[in-house]
């Protein structure tokens, strides 16, 4: 990675994504840049922040690699529409795989990917273009994963499992063995999917509802105290 780094974004998926690179790897992460009418200030994290109007005049495409670190929008196509309008100006899209993450050798990943440390990928994974995986997230071997996916911590994706493009997996989400999943499905907290699923579908878990006890009655009543 011999080009500086430029960060699109300047919210809370950028400020993590800046602490890693910076803080943890050591990469030279030089400003950060976003559309001009969210500009709310000179600077984000000591670096300047500059309109991504004209970015190429003040940081050439030849001197400067970009990452679009911007949350899951829309099932992480807002993500995906910058990553283009990155390109068209001649930008190189890097991608982010965290030393500590342990993943196989054999990964194939494509561009603007960022795999946070602690995850377990097992071998024969493919991850397509715009991809995040958080920390505890599993990837079971021999699965294909689509473009523009987010991966949130804790979910589980079994082996030989196809997911499609712009798909979300909330927290401790888990798709079973040798399931295919269309595009854009989104997952909420604590789902299973045993079954194959086609496009555009939302599946979640209600949440599970308070006892009529207080948390002061459980305790008192229950063994939890003298454990």
């Amino acid at each position: 990675m011999s080009k500086d780094i430029i960060i699109f974004g300047t919210g809370k998926i950028a400020d993590v994504i800046q602490f890693y690179m910076r803080e943890e790897s050591g990469l030279p992460v030089k400003a950060f840049t976003v559309d001009e009418k969210y500009i709310t200030g000179p600077e984000f994290n000591g670096l300047p922040v500059v309109p991504f109007e004209g970015i190429e005049a003040i940081f050439p495409p030849d001197k400067y690699s970009v990452f679009v670190a911007i949350g899951y929008h829309d099932l992480n196509a807002v993500r995906a529409e910058k990553i283009k309008a990155v390109e068209a100006l001649g930008y190189e899209l890097i991608s982010y795989i965290h030393p500590d993450s342990s993943v196989p050798k054999d990964l194939i990943h494509g561009k603007n990917c960022f795999i946070m440390n602690n995850v377990c990928i097992h071998p024969r994974v493919t991850l397509g273009d715009n991809v995040f995986v958080w920390s505890g997230a599993m990837i079971g071997h021999h699965s294909t994963i689509g473009n523009n996916c987010w991966f949130t911590s804790c979910c589980n994706i079994s082996g030989n499992v196809t997911i499609g493009n712009n798909c979300f997996f909330a927290v401790n989400s888990t798709v079973g063995h040798s399931v295919t999943i269309g595009n854009e499905l989104f997952a909420g907290a604590n789902v299973l999917i045993i079954k194959n699923v086609e496009d555009g579908k939302a599946i979640i878990k209600e949440s599970d509802k308070p006892l009529k006890l207080s948390s002061k009655q459980f305790l008192r009543f229950s063994n939890f105290s003298n454990l």
